[in-house]
């Protein structure tokens, strides 16, 4: 079993135990004939960040994003335009703005997108090698089918598909590595799935469901997200991660820190990646937005009272949705976009 599929176990198991909880109890009144009062369980601590919206993948040819996504993983395309000033603005990446982008959903969950946006080449960028949101985890059927599908496509195989390490030996993934050195995993529960902590495909190729973030310390960020938006969560685990060991020059048997932040919704999580002293900052353009895996989008109810410094003030920018985003502990731009959920 590799140890790219260790790390999977680890994700599962969080998955499996990271819960919140707490009671309250009254001690009995020394001269009381009756019983002391049942404990009153605390009020439930319901997560502020309810699901994943968008990953958006900063890309130099959009048209060929485009292509790949719609022809090789069956997404639609739901709108292609230039980005706004106002919206560049929001991100605080205003020579973004006049760029051209492409939203894209796929057929299982329509109001779930994977976003291309246009931005300059950045020299020498490579996935999985410097701080920021670095894969999308999409959930799918059949990974072995995605496998025998995409390994004939311009995607770049880079591990599986295999099986996680017992007990969590019924979730399977394969992963590719797409043109603008955006890391994609393609993940299926292949047991009983109402037993899992993944959700249930409802498309060949689904929605994401899981964004990994890296940074230098696993820690802060886990506690970032956990204490600002109330995210279920736990201390990170150290742990051999093959891929981007590889990525990275690194030996093999390598730890990294990784943990795992839960939304409110089933099947919303943020991996968060602690990677070592050698990997640096995002390189970018100018003004633009990072290259590879750029940006996380996820609905909240309220952006209102909410205990992050946004880039700008909240605005209209998504119809009648209001979005802002902040620059998160690892400088990862995070996207909030207000949409009240059932």
């Amino acid at each position: 079993m590799t140890t790219i599929f260790h790390r999977r176990s680890i994700f599962a198991s969080a998955c499996a135990f990271l819960t919140l909880s707490a009671s309250v109890t009254f001690a009995q009144a020394p001269a009381a004939p009756t019983a002391a009062p049942a404990a009153m369980p605390a009020p439930a601590i319901v997560p502020l960040i309810t699901r994943i919206k968008t990953a958006t993948i900063g890309a130099p040819n959009v048209a060929e994003i485009e292509k790949l996504y719609t022809e090789w993983l069956g997404y639609k395309v739901l709108e292609k335009g230039k980005v706004s000033d106002a919206m560049a603005k929001s991100w605080g990446t205003p020579k973004t703005a006049g760029r051209n982008f492409v939203l894209m959903n796929s057929a299982g969950t329509p109001d779930v997108f994977i976003r291309a946006v246009e931005i300059d080449a950045v020299a020498g960028y490579k996935a999985n090698t410097t701080h920021g949101w670095n894969s999308i985890e999409i959930i799918v059927e059949n990974p072995d089918k995605v496998y025998e599908k995409l390994s004939k496509s311009p995607f770049r195989h880079v591990g599986g598909p295999k099986n996680l390490n017992p007990p969590y030996d019924s979730i399977r993934a394969t992963q590719f590595i797409g043109p603008a050195e955006e890391t994609l995993y393609f993940t299926a529960e292949k047991g009983d799935i109402s037993k899992s902590p993944l959700p249930a495909a409802k498309s060949f190729i689904d929605r994401p469901f899981i964004l990994v973030l890296a940074g230098p310390d696993a820690g802060a960020m886990v506690k970032f997200y956990m204490d600002t938006f109330m995210l279920p969560g736990g201390p990170p685990y150290p742990t051999t991660i093959d891929l981007i060991a590889k990525a990275q020059g690194l030996p093999a048997d390598h730890k990294f820190q990784l943990g795992l932040v839960r939304a409110a919704e089933k099947g919303n999580n943020i991996e968060i990646d602690g990677y070592p002293p050698s990997a640096t900052a995002r390189p970018r353009a100018d003004g633009q937005l990072p290259p590879g895996v750029a940006m996380a989008s996820f609905n909240v109810n309220s952006l209102d009272g909410l205990k992050v410094k946004f880039i700008q003030p909240p605005a209209k920018l998504y119809k009648d949705k209001r979005s802002a985003t902040f620059i998160g502990p690892a400088g990862e731009l995070t996207e909030l976009v207000e949409e009240p959920r059932p």
